[in-house]
């Protein structure tokens, strides 16, 4: 494993965000996380909370440093095409304010959890996730951006009577890279590859598509879940 890093964690009691918590501190990893008041409980035992909101970086950007990575997962649960105005009210804010947070606390490397795109479906969410990484971008700090479609795991599992539709359309040369790029991963994937970005830090802006989150990002080792 690479040396041990100061991560800053944002939805940290969320589905993806309690498990990499877990994680990180196991591997040796210092997390701080940003809560609201009342959920500190929440998070797994070792990680130092934040009381703050992630819709306002006032609120929590003093408490980032001396973190050099930043982790932003917050979003809507269950996103789906209804939701249009939460992806805009929850996820472009939250977005918005760790761009903010990570630039002022100068951090190294931002970590961002987007989806894949282009796709057919879930324009509006897509939309707001494609802006979240140009804010990242434009704060000039390298960054991972991840972009799954569908994470599958605990409570998580109906898209898998979709397999056999992905084997069909794998065959179609038209439809082949769509139905590549946004394939289902699993939790124990999206660990990994989290897990993978924080640990070997991007220099520049780094794109794991769903293809690398399959395959571990090479990060050499399997998280069970």
């Amino acid at each position: 494993m690479s040396s041990s890093r100061q991560v800053f964690v944002t939805g940290g009691t969320g589905y993806i965000g309690s498990r990499l918590v877990t994680t990180l501190l196991a591997r040796g990893h210092r997390v701080r996380a940003l809560v609201r008041a009342g959920s500190e409980g929440k998070l797994p035992r070792g990680a130092e909370p934040v009381i703050g909101s992630a819709l306002d970086a006032a609120t929590f950007r003093d408490s980032v440093a001396p973190c050099d990575t930043f982790v932003q997962l917050v979003g809507t649960p269950h996103p789906g095409p209804a939701k249009a105005h939460e992806f805009e009210t929850i996820d472009l804010p939250s977005a918005l304010a760790a761009a903010d947070a990570a630039r002022h606390a100068r951090v190294a490397h931002v970590v961002y959890v987007s989806v894949a795109h282009p796709a057919p479906v879930m324009r509006a969410y897509q939309a707001v996730r494609i802006r979240g990484e140009a804010a990242i971008t434009a704060i000039g700090i390298a960054a991972t951006f991840l972009r799954p479609w569908y994470v599958l795991g605990p409570g998580h599992q109906w898209p898998r009577l979709l397999v056999p539709l992905y084997a069909i359309a794998k065959r179609v040369p038209a439809w082949r890279d769509g139905a590549t790029r946004c394939g289902l991963v699993t939790i124990a994937q999206m660990l990994d590859a989290l897990v993978f970005a924080v640990e070997q830090p991007a220099t520049g802006i780094r794109v794991l598509d769903v293809p690398a989150i399959r395959a571990g990002a090479a990060s050499g080792h399997r998280t069970k879940c």
